[in-house]
């Protein structure tokens, strides 16, 4: 979990190291289906901070509808050199799909 700054970036330290992406890695970053898919490219339009952080650009948190200090679950799928982003408006969706799928059918709330 982490929490966009003012200026649309967010740190994560641990997830980053398990990627294997330092200060300076390039990356692009791209919303898919209300989450924001990062991928590590050679030639990315962003760029690791110094000091971990990843930039998100302001048109995709529009997209994402992400605002400063909403809460956000970072996944790493380290397999495929990814991080997703999740907006916690969406795994709340996400979750109230599953547990409605747990308990037959009946959407709560």
């Amino acid at each position: 979990m982490a929490r966009a700054d003012r200026s649309g970036r967010v740190s994560e330290r641990g997830l980053l190291g398990a990627l294997g992406w330092p200060a300076g890695h390039r990356i692009d970053v791209h919303p898919h289906g209300g989450m924001l898919v990062i991928t590590s490219v050679r030639a990315g339009q962003q760029v690791v901070g110094s000091r971990g952080e990843l930039p998100l650009p302001a048109s995709v948190r529009q997209m994402c509808a992400i605002v400063p200090a909403q809460p956000l679950l970072l996944a790493a799928i380290v397999s495929h050199d990814l991080l997703v982003i999740h907006p916690a408006s969406s795994v709340a969706w996400l979750l109230a799909d599953l547990h409605a799928q747990v308990i037959g059918g009946r959407r709560v709330g």
